[in-house]
């Protein structure tokens, strides 16, 4: 395509260097100029960067079309319909390329398909850098760094907004919002994670077209789910969700009252998703819904008050189903998920040598631990977590006294002991 255009050229910071950015996509930068093309760092690493936040996911943008791309670059695939682009890869990473994209002029691009709401189902038509940052969401993210000349495009008063700590829309969000109601979620995202306010017309915005986030493919929502709940945010975000009414299109469950166990229940478990990424711990999503999703199943599960157990299995698949219409869960997940609930059972009844077998069981840590936070929600005193906390401390002997002090305190028939359970539902 080769069209260039004069860029507006901003001082670049000092904070902003080359030694912050992947070596690997660096050079394809290099290439791309070497052979006669625009390139630019872009979006998320180079915000990221001038925030002070270690940047991850490095993208690149360029004048060349996804075919010219396809032939400089090798080791390279073109990927999408809605929105093509190529993926450049070596051993260890992958790098996104895009091509910049024109303005979406319905009566100029004829290529540009959008649905009777606004929001835009294709758009594979190239324009140059100016245009290119127009289509983009928020000031903070239209920003274009090239590395080799050591300069920053900014079209759009990024670089002063990031300074004022606050999220504007590039062109009206309420326009912006019906092409990708998406956008709400992502403001709502970088706001938590940049600590940035939220401009009041973006604000206004969420209000008025979160709803059309009920269009959004449930694989896209899934993305989506992933990235605000599983990046040291999720609490925050979970908060901010809720407060602009947008929340019931990620999770699947009933508004609940301030102080009740099942909003309790859901912060401690998102405190408990953030603190483990602060300390560098493993999460998975499939825990984060399960216990999103607990109030949900026990709520459908009970008759006057009381846990039905037939109701309580049969309700498993149903309830996941039901937030598969949101978000698409894996299907790797879905056991995962069934077995903690179920195993929530057996750890408070501990049947004969039934204990033995749940410790050995390949989701017990996670039931365990999901356990805890339901004592954590209830406020409970009665010691559960304690007696499973000891019960895998101690040896062979020490197992055996603790379950016949188990069996020396009970009285009545085992079926009727499920009022802790009750009361940790």
């Amino acid at each position: 395509m080769n069209k260039k255009n004069k860029a507006p050229t901003t001082k670049t910071p000092k904070i902003l260097k080359e030694s912050k950015f992947s070596p690997f996509a660096i050079e394809i930068v290099k290439k791309l100029k070497r052979s006669g093309f625009q390139g630019y760092l872009v979006g998320g690493c180079v915000r990221d960067s001038l925030v002070g936040i270690k940047a991850k996911d490095f993208d690149v943008s360029t004048d060349a079309t996804p075919e010219e791309i396809r032939k400089i670059f090798r080791s390279s695939r073109i990927i999408g319909k809605r929105f093509r682009l190529v993926h450049v890869f070596s051993r260890n990473e992958l790098i996104e390329v895009s091509t910049f994209r024109a303005n979406a002029k319905e009566e100029n691009n004829s290529e540009v398909i959008k649905d009777a709401e606004g929001k835009i189902l294709r758009d594979n038509v190239w324009g140059t850098l100016e245009e290119d940052c127009i289509r983009r969401d928020f000031s903070i993210n239209a920003l274009y760094f090239d590395p080799i000349e050591n300069h920053l495009c900014d079209f759009h008063n990024g670089l002063q907004h990031i300074q004022k700590k606050i999220l504007v829309s590039i062109g009206n969000p309420l326009i912006r919002f019906e092409e990708d109601p998406v956008r709400s979620l992502r403001a709502i995202r970088f706001s938590s994670k940049l600590k940035f306010k939220i401009s009041n017309d973006v604000k206004e915005a969420i209000y008025q077209k979160g709803h059309l986030l009920a269009n959004i493919s449930n694989a896209r929502m899934f993305d989506e789910f992933c990235k605000i709940f599983l990046t040291k945010n999720a609490f925050d975000n979970f908060k901010k969700l809720d407060s602009f009414g947008v929340l019931k299109y990620l999770v699947n469950s009933d508004g609940y009252e301030e102080n009740s166990f099942s909003l309790k229940f859901q912060h401690a478990a998102l405190i408990n998703t953030d603190n483990r990424l602060k300390a560098s711990k493993s999460v998975t999503p499939g825990f984060l819904i399960a216990a999103l999703l607990w109030p949900r199943l026990i709520g459908a599960s009970k008759e006057k008050g009381v846990l039905n157990l037939r109701k309580f299995f049969r309700n498993m698949d149903r309830i996941i189903r039901e937030q598969q219409t949101l978000t698409a869960v894996p299907r790797k997940f879905h056991g995962y998920i069934k077995d903690i609930w179920s195993l929530q059972l057996k750890l408070e009844t501990r049947l004969g040598h039934q204990p033995y077998k749940i410790l050995n069981h390949p989701r017990f840590r996670a039931a365990y631990d999901f356990l805890l936070l339901r004592e954590e929600a209830a406020e409970d005193t009665q010691g559960m977590g304690d007696w499973w906390t000891q019960f895998q401390k101690v040896n062979r002997p020490g197992k055996i006294e603790l379950l016949k002090s188990l069996r020396e305190s009970r009285s009545g028939p085992v079926e009727k002991k499920f009022g802790f359970f009750e009361e940790l539902s």
